[in-house]
């Protein structure tokens, strides 16, 4: 059929088509709730995250803030240096050892003086105050303004806080009173937040809390944190490769950010500015507008989390205020988290699963063209077997064995099917066989009127033999002799309809069709005469009865097909042309002969071989007489 297929074609397809629905399902669902499990961990581990930093934020502005506080209710700040200077030193120099992340504290005074202690353990600060190498902390000292011999001088300490150099400064471009922190915190009376801002002393951008002393409201205690600092407080790299985190204020304005290059970025535009060109750094962040709108959100200004999308990516973002105790209103931090980082594993995996999945789909394959050859292979050998038994090529073979039950089932069923037609070939002619068990076998079935050729033979005296001989003798030599005769019949595509007694029924042209059925029939008489023959003469040596065969040989149309019962019927040919030729057979002991054909054989083949005419005879049943001919021999 058009649309078949070999079975390895249909077995690949089929596993490799159940390997693939089962297996894609199976990874499609693994990946998704993989990817859910990786943003909701993702989610989980940035709320944790994100509270470290904010917190750790918190931590250092409100450890800058008690500091001040606390500075702010000592009686000794309340004097203008050089007045206590010691004791001023050594309060600063113990904020700085716990507040770390302070960049310097200081007290502004309302005469001009001022007392600043600078954490000078980076090397950057110590090159912009040219310290020595060494330097832990430096104390810039303003005091004296108003006289004739103002004291401004730049002390350095090592990390025990011993001196170690010392150095004049100018002080007339630095005036505490003009600085925002002292203007605010003078103006309003309370502690204040300012920046970021340009310090002073080291021209860098800062946060600054700053409160008034307790005895004097015009004394002003601040310190500052430095941007840089704040930026490296932000760090989100523990919650992704690409995570980010920036701090805004109430304005919307970028303060700092956790990416290094935006950081210095936003330094370098404060340091140039001064402020007035803030806005600049926005742009340094394309998430800052959209984190800009959910924070007026109430349903993620206070900490909630918030999923958008950026230039066609998707993002996390978990905002949250960082005020302390009033101060930095307005200001939050922001962790804006990619999902590709949180679902990259989730990736990896599937791409994983994938390339197993596509092993183990060729493993399939190769599994199923080795099976299907296997299992094609087994079915081959039983397909030729059975062609052979059509053919009824039904000698004994070695069954061949497979793995698989059903085709061991299949085989012994060949194998019985096999013996079965075997025995019904020794009962029916063969060729009557081949065609019944063949596709077309049921048109055998059906009788038809068609032109035959008819060879009937006897032996004579037979029953006299089989009165002289053993039984067991006359079968032996019966069967012999049968078998010649069905050899040399066969041999001249003939086909035995019948064994009649010690006589045999052959015919040409059914089932076969034979163009040459006359001349077959001829030849295969004189064939048999001459075979019978050589029988007799090796049956005279050893002693057994001769069988002398006498032959009728007739051609014309009869029916032929399948005769008898519903139950059971026989394959033969019916009609005058059959009876004429077993009465020709009967006439050759009248004339002493051995081969008496009719004039239709001699005929259709006169020019072929030899005949010997007889003249009229009239046939015993058969009103009309019939011109009788011996066949002689071939001519030439």
């Amino acid at each position: 059929m058009r649309w078949s297929k070999p079975l390895r074609v249909h077995l690949g397809v089929l596993i490799v088509a159940s390997l693939l629905c089962t297996s894609m399902p199976i990874i499609w669902m693994a990946f998704r709730q993989g990817s859910n499990a990786a943003v909701s961990a993702g989610a989980q581990q940035m709320r944790e995250m994100s509270l470290r930093l904010i917190e750790g934020y918190r931590n250092t502005l409100e450890g800058g803030y008690e500091a001040v506080a606390l500075a702010a209710t000592l009686p000794q700040l309340a004097s203008p240096p050089p007045q206590d200077i010691e004791a001023k030193q050594e309060l600063f120099l113990e904020i700085l050892r716990n507040v770390p992340e302070a960049t310097s504290i200081y007290t502004g005074y309302p005469d001009g003086s001022y007392l600043q202690v600078i954490n000078a353990a980076r090397r950057d600060v110590r090159q912009t105050l040219s310290a020595p190498d060494n330097a832990a902390f430096a104390i810039r000292t303003i005091a004296e303004r108003q006289s004739a011999s103002v004291i401004s001088t730049l002390r350095f300490l090592d990390s025990k806080a011993r001196p170690i150099g010392e150095r004049k400064i100018e002080n007339a471009s630095f005036d505490p009173r003009q600085r925002p922190w002292y203007q605010a915190v003078v103006q309003d009376g309370v502690p204040v937040s300012v920046g970021p801002y340009v310090t002073g002393t080291l021209q860098v951008p800062t946060l600054t809390i700053a409160a008034p002393t307790r005895d004097d409201g015009r004394v002003v205690v601040g310190i500052n944190v430095h941007l840089q600092t704040i930026g490296r407080l932000l760090d989100a790299q523990g919650i992704s490769p690409h995570a980010r985190a920036y701090v805004i204020d109430g304005s919307d304005n970028l303060i700092a950010h956790s990416d290094p290059d935006i950081m210095s970025r936003i330094i370098s535009i404060w340091s140039r500015t001064s402020g007035s060109f803030a806005m600049t750094a926005n742009a340094f962040d394309t998430s800052l507008e959209t984190v800009a709108r959910l924070r007026r959100d109430p349903a993620f200004a206070g900490g909630g989390l918030a999923r958008f999308d950026l230039d066609g990516e998707g993002y996390l973002v978990q905002i949250a205020p960082v005020s302390i105790s009033g101060l930095f209103q307005g200001s939050s931090a922001a962790i804006v988290v990619p999902l590709e980082d949180l679902v990259a594993d989730a990736h990896r995996l599937l791409v994983r699963n994938l390339l197993i999945a596509g092993a183990l789909v060729l493993a399939g394959v190769a599994a199923s063209v080795i099976l299907s050859r296997m299992v094609s292979r087994s079915l081959y050998r039983l397909a030729d077997e059975a062609r052979r038994i059509g053919d009824l090529d039904v000698g004994e073979k070695a069954s061949s064995h497979s793995w698989i039950t059903e085709i061991n089932t299949l085989a012994s069923a060949l194998s019985a099917s096999r013996h079965a037609i075997g025995q019904f070939a020794l009962y029916v002619p063969r060729e009557v066989v081949r065609r019944i068990v063949s596709p077309d076998g049921r048109t055998v079935v059906k009788a038809k009127r068609q032109d035959v050729t008819v060879l009937f033979t006897d032996i004579r005296d037979f029953t006299t033999i089989s009165e002289q001989n053993s039984p067991e003798d006359v079968v032996d030599t019966l069967s012999a002799y049968f078998e010649l005769l069905n050899t040399i019949a066969e041999r001249h595509e003939g086909t035995v309809v019948q064994y009649l007694g010690d006589s045999i029924f052959v015919m040409w042209n059914a089932p076969v069709q034979d163009g040459g059925h006359v001349e077959h029939g001829c030849r295969c008489a004189l064939s048999m005469k001459a075979a019978i023959d050589d029988l007799n003469r090796e049956n005279r040596v050893h002693d057994r009865p001769e069988l002398f065969t006498r032959f009728g040989l007739h051609t014309g149309p009869a029916v032929v097909g399948s005769f008898g019962a519903i139950s059971r019927q026989q394959y033969t040919a019916m009609g005058d042309t059959i009876n004429v030729a077993s009465r020709l057979e009967g006439l050759n002991k009248d004339y002493g002969t051995s081969i008496l054909v009719s004039a239709a054989v001699h005929n259709a083949v006169g020019d072929r071989f030899q005949f010997r005419p007889l003249g009229l005879v009239q046939v015993k049943g058969r009103a009309e007489k019939v011109d009788l001919w011996e066949l002689v021999g071939e001519r030439g």
